[in-house]
Order: C-alpha cells, then structure tokens, then sequence
C-alpha cells in the first residue's frame, strides 16, 4: 500500500495526501487545514488525529503548531431518552 493513500482522520476517511497536498497549497495552519479537510471533526472530535495533523503541518510548511486558537476536542454525541436521564417512561 502506498503510504500516501495512509488514512489519517478514520472518522471523516481523509487521506495523508490529502492533508499533505493542502498544507502545502495553501500553507495552512492546523486549524486551517482542519477546516479546509475536516480531519478531525468527525465523531471523534480529534482525539484519534490531532496529534497526526500537527505533525503534518510541521512537516508541510515548517510551521510548529501554536494552539493560539486551539483545535477543540469534542466528546462523542450520542442520543440518549429522556427515561435514560431520569424521567418517566410513558
């Protein structure tokens, strides 16, 4: 398998070269290359990713990520009823 076709971000499928490609195009930060991919904006909010996408813009553009404007995490959403939380069931 070539590693450019590495998934990076499982939650939304984006690809290594993907990310790398848009680094490089645009010059992005991490925050602008998570906006401009949506790697790490999927259900798992990151958490699988970040790490991974920080890399990857150090390594595309030489820029070391600063979080002045973090990448949030986010916990999973799920649905839950009401009866779950404590009300009457019907």
């Amino acid at each position: 398998m070539d590693t450019q076709q590495l998934i990076v971000c499982r939650c939304e499928e984006v690809s290594l070269e993907e990310l790398l490609t848009t680094a490089r195009e645009y010059q992005c930060t991490a925050r602008e290359l998570k906006l401009r991919t949506r790697a790490g904006m999927g259900c798992c909010g990151g958490r699988t990713c970040r790490i991974l996408v920080d890399q990857i813009v150090a390594q595309a553009t030489g820029q070391v990520p600063t979080h002045t404007i973090p990448l949030g995490y986010q916990p999973p959403v799920r649905p839950i009823s009401f009866q779950a939380l404590g009300g009457r069931s019907s």
